[in-house]
């Protein structure tokens, strides 16, 4: 039977859910599926009512992994369905997941990793990916938290808080793709696997982050043949073609997407550009729950 009822899951900053979210809410409704917030953390007196959780603006999830994971499991066991899947979620919570994508044929950017505890040394990372400029962040992270950009000019000076990111968990190391200010990067929305709407973004003068925290801008676009292509062989490789949403983070190289992130856990999907894509979202939720 089709959940009647959805939960929205968000965070105790956004208890009332995002305004991206909002728009969500009357498209379910006319598909006849009542939505209503649910604060992950707090959150399990109310999810024994749903059908089903989607999980949406946890944007904090990050920062508890453990307690996170523990949540996911507790609504598996009372059989409520969660989208994206769990085991969706869990793969991608890591950011080590790249190299799985990498050995599956997908490009992505060059990343080393550095597991918690290793003794490599940044000026070797930086050496490895082929880098005299990079980013440094964890492997569980979002929204840039805890990212830092370094180069092989800084890395002597950089090599003491490399080493405590790295005494803390383990870390990524990425060449700085330098094209990215000028070019920017690509955003392409997938709902079950169909490509929605594509975002270009850049990051403010002076700045390399292209998240809007810092100042970094999103406008809609038409998204160019090579993003849509190489999205769809993301998604294949990753097993995700029929995941209920999805956002591949990238850049073009010579017409070939390079992979930066492929975001199936809270991401921001640009709902408020493309007028069409919550009736998008929220079909392919309830296909999701149908199927």
């Amino acid at each position: 039977m089709i959940a009647s009822r959805v939960g929205l899951a968000t965070y105790r900053r956004l208890p009332d859910l995002s305004l991206e979210d909002r728009k969500l809410v009357p498209a379910l409704a006319a598909l006849g599926l009542a939505a209503e917030p649910v604060v992950w953390d707090a959150a399990s007196e109310v999810s024994n009512k749903l059908g089903a959780v989607v999980i949406r603006s946890c944007w904090d999830y990050h920062l508890r992994i453990d307690d996170f994971f523990a949540w996911l499991a507790g609504l598996e066991q009372r059989g409520v369905r969660v989208l994206n899947s769990p085991s969706l979620i869990r793969w991608n919570a890591d950011k080590r997941y790249l190299l799985d994508l990498s050995s599956r044929g997908v490009a992505t950017v060059p990343t080393r990793v550095v597991r918690r505890g290793e003794s490599a040394g940044l000026a070797a990372a930086l050496e490895e990916v082929g880098a005299d400029e990079a980013v440094v962040k964890p492997a569980v992270s979002a929204s840039a938290h805890a990212t830092w950009r370094t180069s092989r000019r800084h890395a002597k000076n950089d090599s003491g808080r490399f080493q405590a990111a790295v005494a803390a968990g383990d870390v990524l190391v990425q060449p700085l793709i330098s094209d990215i200010a000028d070019a920017g990067e690509w955003s392409l929305i997938c709902f079950r696997g169909t490509p929605s709407h594509a975002v270009l973004k850049r990051p403010a003068i002076g700045d390399w982050r292209v998240q809007g925290e810092f100042g970094g801008t999103a406008e809609l676009r038409p998204p160019p043949p090579g993003l849509i292509d190489g999205a769809i062989r993301v998604l294949a490789a990753a097993g995700a073609e029929r995941s209920s949403y999805a956002r591949v983070d990238g850049y073009l190289d010579n017409g070939r997407l390079v992979l930066m992130e492929l975001e199936l856990i809270e991401p921001q999907l640009y709902l408020d550009l493309e007028p069409a894509a919550a009736d998008c979202f929220a079909r392919a939720i309830a296909e999701s729950l149908a199927g």
